[in-house]
């Protein structure tokens, strides 16, 4: 049947911004439904809150709207553009929840907009656990014995049925918040109880655990005329008890028979059947319980989920894209397969390789957090490797998160097992943490057998059988050594995983040795293609791996080829700005005509789509892997200051004369301090004082000369790894000892682990500015966009929400900026982007640092002013003058209007009750969002909701501010008490507050004083509406960690800084005075001005 004709206008909910448990991955699917829909000549109206993403390029959708995700803004959104379809299947739970409530509000209904790929009956059939339970017992289907909860005391009834341990599952959640696993009756209260605060509609689910049991989804599409495939079978390393999104898992499925496939499959097409997607993917969860074969549904995502992801990449098979094309009107038959051009959509993939998907985790960046993996996913980012064996794959996969480790063992993090006695080591394989797939290669090493591990662990025998057979060549390797090996032996090991740095290390050589070695022997990776069919049809679209075999798939070409390094797994610090930035190279570049290769190992991301560039090789970006794809390619240039610090460290390792744009050593010139100082020197540029330190003694030598307080950093990071703000000797002492003990940090190697420490006098109470721009070959310079942060420095940038236009810099400040930042391009001999970071301090403007590469913030300057500056610079490193790009209509002046747009950071903290939830100069936050409107204080509220911060407007604000901020705070209690707002505060800032003429309605005890109500016990009462809290340094900070603890667990906004608070109350007079505006990215570039003039 073809595409509908009765429908013109699709509105699609984005995901918002990347949080723990949905990241990117619903970027990508958005992305490429926007694509499939525009292609398919319908209007389409995007609404996502995140500037990061292409999604939100205004070429991709007719209307982009950034605005918070949020009821009544979504309505206000359908009113104007009036859509007659909603398309909430793409947009990950966010969409999906937001869909239900505007269902559940008759907004849908009130303006006839029809929900499509999933209606409302069925996402509550597959969200609500207790509808759920009872569509697969009516088509006969077993779940774990179970009941509902909606309030505690139903809860303790439930338990009492079920039993203990039990596993308690929230409704209408992602990545499993609120999930957890219940062994005693303690632990059962507390996790049901922030079960039922984390379940919008206040539903959890008990079930019998069935921790142990083996965990698979299936990866399902259905179309209107029932037909149904099974793009991919997934299976969990590891055994039930750890969230899916946390465990390694690996497609296709190894481990089950034909027969219990089949079963499964079958299984799989019953549910969707009953719960009604009627087309579209989903994805179904099972446990089958490795005693007797018993299998139980687990549970049912009715849309695009991380899985979908994973698996539309390892088959090739375009999940988004069909899902689309799909919910309006087409049948899988009549799709054709875009890679094949030969077989429809209808063909189930087949695949002849192993993939793996690694999770990586950001545990060191709360400390207070335990680290153990449960049913409540904690990471921030994911790697797949895709090999012709699981060892290979697994292997590949290990050294693409970049944390130190060279593979499953043969390195130095491996010693870390060496001395811990076997049963012990055995007992913590026992739980699930970042560490237990080397924990367990490591018992088995030492000579437990896979039985005994199997019956302690429970990981199945067929895996361990898989790592130990990497652990026997390991052995095998060191008794043949480095002359001996012959080409055969080479091979295996390489078909093993083995990489040459492994090798060097094992051998006691240089990896150069070692590569020598290898290419002397002739032996070569070979490259695969990912084709969907197991090579049975011709493969039309270049996306490769690399195997060690006898035969290549990449098809020669003489075209002038670039290679763009991507950034590799998402991370605090470096998330999909990066990516963005890639993407944005390879469209840029491909349009100048330029063959474009693109080179990651993300399975989240846009940049690992198949047709985002016009080859892309799924590798770990490592020294090896790189060269090797250089080697078959042959490219005139690498891209590497594009993503991140990930390529970044590569620079001086791979081919000088390749390396376009900003020269390796003027990146290194920007990185090493005195190379650093000595240019401001020349320049005349004023710096906050300080120096490089080895040890404690020449840090202390450093702060006799310059005072405190001082910032305590390492060179070579990104996100602020290990940045500490130290305001005296003993805290001094503390963060070096810190720095030179620091595990990960020197698990993470590359230059960060042998440089030394700066220490760099912090300049209190200054505002920080972030400088974006561009210089070409001629010298010709063009800024990008300037940034005022609204936290004042020593919050890290990527955590401070940030200003475009400056709302309080001077003319004459900007004009400096403008200046200082040109002089240092020139200076550094700068070919594409420059990111300087600016302290201003009673006007006098300090340079901090310079980054001679893509900062975080191209992506929201780019949406703030309508200059596609990644594009730009991607040009200007291939040779294009800014000139010629203005020619050609590529770089146009910044977008004159009023708007204002504010972008501000998304913080873990509710993923880590137990970590403090303060900002400081190490970066915590996993995405980011943006407010734009005419005025300051409406962007900021706008971005504030955004970010999941619903600014109240009445009720009794409680302030507790260090010295520093009391200033700033009588003007924000000011402004709260002209909004109608009583105040509570602790007894300084109150004495403070009174004494300027504010008044005070209540004045806490401090916490643990005998008399009076204190600041934990007024918030547990619910009295308080928002919390604006700022720490006082490094002394006792006891009260304050406490008031933000009870802020987090009863959902309270939360301000950690008094700019912040001064920042929200503006908003907030703002949004008192002004309707709901909302308007279209593509608006405000046209330029809006204040009273309706464009």
């Amino acid at each position: 049947m073809p595409r509908r004709t009765d429908i013109e206008t699709i509105l699609l909910i984005g995901s918002g911004p990347i949080v723990i448990g949905q990241a990117c991955e619903f970027d990508y699917s958005g992305t490429q439904a926007c694509r499939i829909l525009r292609q398919e000549g319908y209007r389409v109206v995007l609404a996502n809150s995140n500037p990061a993403t292409i999604m939100t390029d205004p070429d991709f959708a007719d209307a982009t709207y950034i605005e918070p995700l949020d009821l009544e803004v979504l309505t206000r959104i359908i009113e104007r553009e009036r859509p007659d379809a909603l398309l909430p299947t793409l947009g990950g739970q966010t969409a999906l929840n937001l869909a239900m409530a505007l269902e559940e509000a008759g907004v849908l209904a009130q303006y006839n907009v029809e929900m499509i790929g999933a209606d409302a009956l069925a996402i509550a059939t597959a969200e609500d656990r207790e509808l759920f339970k009872q569509a697969m017992a009516e088509i006969g289907l077993a779940t774990p014995k179970s009941a509902t909860a909606h309030t505690f005391e139903e809860a303790m009834n439930v338990v009492g049925s079920i039993g203990i341990p039990c596993v308690i599952r929230p409704a209408y959640i992602l990545g499993g918040r609120g999930t957890g696993i219940a062994s005693t009756m303690e632990e059962f209260e507390k996790v049901a109880a922030f079960g039922l605060e984390s379940s919008p509609i206040s539903e959890i689910l008990i079930e019998r655990s069935i921790a142990g049991w083996k965990e698979y989804e299936l990866e399902v599409m259905r179309d209107h005329a029932d037909n149904c495939v099974i793009v991919c079978s997934i299976e969990n390393v590891d055994p039930m008890g750890v969230h899916t999104g946390d465990s390694i898992t690996v497609a296709p499925a190894q481990t089950l028979s034909d027969y219990e496939y089949q079963l499964m499959r079958d299984a799989a097409f019953a549910v969707m059947r009953r719960v009604g997607v009627e087309t579209g993917g989903s994805n179904v969860q099972f446990a089958v319980n490795p005693e007797n074969g018993d299998m139980v549904v687990i549970e049912m995502n009715p849309r695009v989920s991380r899985s979908s992801a994973l698996a539309s990449k390892a088959t090739g098979f375009p999940i988004a894209k069909i899902a689309a094309r799909l919910a309006v009107g087409y049948t899988l038959d009549e799709i054709p397969n875009d890679i094949t051009k030969m077989t429809p959509a209808s063909f189930e993939p087949t695949i002849d390789y192993v993939v793996t998907k690694i999770p990586r985790w950001a545990f060191e960046k709360f400390p207070g957090t335990s680290g153990v993996l449960g049913t409540q996913m904690q990471s921030v980012g994911e790697v797949m490797a895709i090999g012709r064996t699981f060892p290979e794959s697994l292997q590949k996969g290990l050294r693409s998160l970049e944390q130190g480790r060279l593979g499953l063992n043969c390195d130095p993090g491996e010693a870390a097992y060496d001395d811990m006695p076997i049963d012990e080591l055995l007992a913590q394989a026992c739980i699930g943490t970042p560490e237990r797939i080397f924990q367990l290669e490591a018992v088995l090493r030492r000579g437990k057998s896979i039985e005994e591990v199997y019956a302690a662990t429970k990981v199945d025998p067929w895996f361990l059988d898989q790592m130990s057979s990497i652990t026997e060549e390991r052995a095998h390797l060191a008794e043949v050594g480095f002359q001996d090996l012959t080409c055969t032996g080479w091979k295996r090991a390489k078909r093993l995983g083995f990489s040459d740095a492994q090798l060097a290390w094992l051998w006691g050589r240089t990896e150069a040795e070692v590569r020598s070695r290898r290419l002397e022997l002739g032996v070569l990776p070979t490259y695969k293609t990912v084709d969907t069919c197991a090579a049975e049809f011709d493969a039309k679209t270049p996306y490769h791996y690399s195997t060690w075999e006898d035969t290549d798939e990449v098809a020669p070409s003489d075209r002038k080829k670039v290679i763009i390094l991507g950034s590799g797994p998402n991370r605090i610090g470096q998330g999909i700005e990066f990516d963005y930035c890639c993407v944005h190279a390879s469209f840029a570049l491909r349009d100048a005509g330029f063959e474009t290769i693109m080179v990651n190992c993300n399975p989240e991301t846009v940049s690992t789509d198949y047709d985002t560039s016009d080859r892309l090789y799924f590798e770990p970006l490592t020294h090896e892997d790189v060269m090797n794809v250089i080697d078959a390619e042959k490219p005139v240039g690498v891209i590497v200051s594009l993503g991140g610090q990930t390529p970044l460290k590569l620079s001086n390792t791979l081919p000088a004369q390749l390396i376009v744009g900003t020269s390796p050593a003027s990146i290194d010139a920007a990185e090493d301090r005195e190379l650093w100082n000595a240019l401001c020197a020349r320049l005349e540029i004023p710096q906050p004082a300080g120096g490089t330190a080895a040890d404690i003694d020449a840090a202390l030598t450093i702060t006799s000369r310059i005072g405190y307080p001082v910032l305590v950093r390492p060179s070579y990071v990104l996100g602020g790894r290990a940045m500490e703000i130290v305001y005296d000797d003993e805290g001094l002492r503390v963060a070096m000892t810190q720095l030179a003990t620091f595990g990960s940090l020197g698990k993470e190697g590359g230059l960060s682990a042998e440089r030394p420490v700066l220490v760099d006098r912090f300049l209190e109470d200054a505002t920080e500015v972030d400088v974006d721009s561009i210089r070409d070959v001629n010298g010709d310079f063009v800024i990008g966009g300037i940034m005022e942060h609204v936290e004042e420095a020593g919050v890290h940038s990527g955590d401070s929400a940030c200003v475009i236009p400056p709302y309080s810099l001077s003319a004459e400040t900007i004009a400096v900026l403008t200046d200082y930042s040109r002089r240092i391009a020139d200076a550094l001999g700068v070919i594409g982007l420059l990111n300087v970071q600016y302290a201003v301090k009673s006007g006098q403007v300090f340079v901090i640092e310079a980054n001679p590469r893509a900062s975080r913030t191209v992506p929201f300057v780019a949406k703030a002013t309508g200059v596609p500056l990644a594009k730009v610079a991607a040009r200007v490193m291939l040779g294009a003058t800014l000139t010629e790009l203005r020619a050609e209509g590529l770089l146009s002046e910044p977008v004159q209007g009023d708007h204002v747009a504010v972008k501000e950071a998304v913080l873990p903290f509710s993923r880590f009750p137990e970590a403090d939830a303060l900002l400081g100069p190490e970066m915590r936050s996993t995405g980011e969002v943006m407010g734009i409107d005419l005025t300051f204080g409406l962007a900021f509220a706008k971005s504030q909701l955004a970010a999941g911060t619903n600014l109240p407007t009445s009720g009794t604000v409680f302030l507790s501010l260090a010295d520093r901020d009391k200033e700033v705070g009588v003007k924000t209690a000011q402004r709260f008490r002209e909004l109608g707002f009583l105040i509570a505060a602790t007894s300084g800032t109150a004495e403070h507050l009174t004494r300027n003429g504010i008044d005070v309605a209540t004045v806490v005890a401090k916490i643990g004083e005998p008399d009076g109500q204190d600041a934990v016990d007024l918030i547990e009462s619910g009295d308080v509406v928002l919390v604006v809290n700022s720490p006082r340094g490094r002394g006792p900070r006891a009260d304050g960690a406490h008031i933000r603890a009870a802020a987090g667990k009863h959902n309270i906004p939360l301000l950690t800084t008094g700019a912040a608070g001064l920042a929200a109350v503006n908003g907030m007079a703002d949004r008192a005075e002004h309707p709901l505006e909302v308007r279209p990215l593509q608006e405000y570039h046209q330029g809006v001005r204040r009273g309706g003039a464009s």
